[in-house]
């Protein structure tokens, strides 16, 4: 696991080792072991490394036979001893032991295509000195980040996160408040967009070649749910544990200590599990809760651990988040809003104390339909043939005069917020579930000056892409396949690259393997959830696993008790950078309205919790980069 960043100059102008030093030094905590360079006429590449797999041999950049490519690498390859034996037979011949050297002999032999073989997380640029052309790629589902710039006169700038293509001289901090319009909806900025109008994202499943001062880009790969296969729930349940646990088992392999993220809800509970069944020692399993009890799962990872003979480690969150958010501010480097960076920074911080690499349960929900959503756009399908006088006039009246609950987790809270959006249409419906800022609370809370900078940039967009590739779909499938390709990749993955990697530490996820993916995809939807009853498949997996107690309950999530911190331990310190003029002047907001907003959530009538955390976390990236 490492970091990499690099840029090439356009017209010959010669590459400065001084200025690719300075950026490689913003991203010493992805990879403290050691760093690497290669500068050669107009091209600079770097990368730091954390060392994993051939920790003698595997220093970057790594060269092809006749020297004429170089490569810098960030991720992991599972099947890379597969790729290498394919290779040597072809006649290729290899001087380390590391996945690195696997991917650009493939570069040699297949091109642009070379992506297609490999089976793991990853980002990396290959520069191509007899071709002069620098080709950079992200791997299917997007656990490893790109960002990249292109100049206006044909210099491209690339690195693994913000701080270190800002420390290149030609890149503007210039906002793009057309970003930061869709951040309100979604908690963070999607992709290709940034909260910078010069950086970019390069999407997942995505190849980027620069040659001449002008970049090509292609999508190589996407999850086909229209493709379905015969298949009995038995065969599902079997086929299912196969190839979970060989993507597993590939994850396994590792130089260093290594262990894994247990919350004890069924994806983590299914891994640990696996991992205990192929590990010859007790697997090393670390789990992080809250005071709050509304919020902890510690019970039941304690229970799995227990169960399959693990080494259980546990940690509890104080609302001490003061001292941690100007690090999460500096390591996102643009607006993030997913409270839930908070405990996955901690858990990171004490696993990184006693092994280097953690696997984890993400991916789940998104293929095997885990999120409440999935039922209830299945549900709100039947909602909308109920004749409108009745869903208007009678239920959506009763239901209006429930009070607001203030809890966290609340069915009333989950029924206020259906009859909301069950007549509206799928895409309109899933944006209201999905937006962090509601879009009639959004519009009353930012200001003419904010709407006069937007260009033209609607939130809606970024589904409706995604929403028009699948016509033709059962609407859970729909749901799914939009999940993968936005929420998952532009919020969950970024989350935990950068909260992990942070402190040093590899996440890796076996359920967001390709191949699980593309499984779990071709099933008939029915299988994957049953009436109301989401990850029907793997909650059936997962009971043949570890005990029914902690599979058949309502799903938690990785929820943070922030209503409570805000309205007590931080309630001062939101009140000083939200209600100041500094925050004031920036003329993005009605002050009146965000005034009112921190009232309410204070009188405890309503939870308006995510909307001021929103609009904290934004104040905080101005403060750090862009005043």
């Amino acid at each position: 696991m490492c970091g990499i960043v690099g840029f090439v100059n356009a017209r010959n102008k010669k590459a400065e080792r001084e200025l690719i030093e300075k950026m490689n030094a913003c991203i010493v905590h992805r990879g403290p072991d050691e760093d690497g360079f290669f500068v050669k006429d107009s091209v600079a590449l770097a990368m730091r490394r954390l060392a994993i797999i051939d920790l003698a041999g595997g220093q970057q950049p790594i060269f092809n036979a006749d020297k004429t490519k170089a490569i810098v690498f960030n991720g992991e390859i599972y099947n890379f001893q597969e790729l290498r034996a394919d290779m040597e037979k072809r006649g290729h011949k290899f001087y380390t032991n590391s996945d690195t050297e696997a991917i650009i002999h493939l570069y040699d032999e297949f091109g642009a295509d070379c992506v297609q073989h490999l089976r793991g997380m990853f980002a990396f640029a290959i520069w191509d000195d007899a071709d002069k052309s620098l080709f950079v790629a992200r791997d299917r589902v997007g656990k490893k980040p790109v960002l990249y710039s292109l100049q206006e006169n044909g210099d491209l700038i690339f690195g693994s996160e913000f701080t270190a293509l800002l420390a290149h001289p030609e890149i503007s901090r210039e906002v793009d408040f057309g970003a930061i319009d869709s951040y309100l909806s979604y908690l963070c900025v999607p992709a290709p967009q940034t909260a910078f109008k010069q950086i970019r994202k390069l999407e997942p499943a995505h190849w980027l070649r620069w040659k001449d001062g002008k970049i090509e880009m292609r999508r190589y790969w996407q999850p086909d749910f229209e493709k379905k296969i015969k298949i009995s729930e038995a065969e599902a349940i079997e086929e299912t544990t196969r190839i979970v646990r060989e993507a597993t088992k590939m994850r396994m392999i590792s130089e260093v200590p290594l262990g894994a993220f247990l919350s004890g809800g069924v994806d983590s509970s299914t891994i640990v599990a696996l991992m205990a069944q192929e590990s010859e020692k007790p697997v090393k399993t670390f789990s992080i809760g809250f005071e709050e009890q509304d919020f902890s799962e510690l019970k039941y990872a304690k229970v799995v651990a227990k169960h399959v003979g693990a080494e259980y480690n546990e940690f509890i969150v104080k609302p001490n988040a003061l001292e941690v958010l100007p690090t999460l501010v500096e390591h996102y480097g643009e607006p993030y809003a997913d409270s839930s960076a908070i405990p996955t920074y901690y858990v990171s911080k004490e696993t990184r104390k006693f092994v280097t690499v953690a696997l984890n349960g993400d991916g789940g929900d998104e293929s095997f339909a885990g999120y409440e959503r999935y039922f209830a756009m299945s549900l709100a399908e039947k909602y909308r043939k109920i004749p409108s006088f009745v869903r208007k006039g009678l239920i959506e009246t009763s239901i209006g005069l429930l009070p607001n609950p203030t809890k966290y987790r609340s069915r009333i809270k989950s029924l206020k917020r259906f009859v909301e959006a069950g007549s509206l249409s799928n895409i309109e419906r899933y944006l209201g579930w999905m937006s962090a800022i509601s879009p009639n609370l959004k519009n009353e809370l930012v200001s003419q000056n904010f709407k006069g900078k937007l260009n033209g940039n609607k939130p809606i967009d970024v589904l409706q892409r995604w929403f028009d590739k699948t016509e033709g779909l059962g609407i859970v499938d729909a749901t799914m396949f939009t999940d993968q390709m936005s929420y998952l990749p532009n919020d969950l993955l970024p989350k935990v690259d950068i909260a992990s990697m942070a402190v040093s530490l590899e996440a890796r996820s076996p359920l967001l393997d390709h191949k699980v993916i593309e499984f779990a995809a071709s099933l008939p939807q029915n299988i994957k959830i049953n009436g109301t009853e989401t990850k029907s498949l793997l909650k059936k997996v997962a009971a043949k696993l570890v005990p029914k107690e902690v599979i058949y309950r309502r799903k938690m999530g990785f929820g943070v008790p922030i209503a409570n911190w805000i309205r007590k331990d931080m309630n001062d310190f939101v009140r000083e950078t939200l209600l100041s003029e500094k925050f004031a002047k920036r003329g993005l907001f009605e002050q009146k309205k965000v005034i009112e907003l921190i009232e309410r959530h204070d009188s405890q009538k309503e939870d308006l919790a995510t909307p001021i955390w929103t609009l904290l976390m934004l104040e905080l990236w101005f403060q750090r980069f862009i005043d």
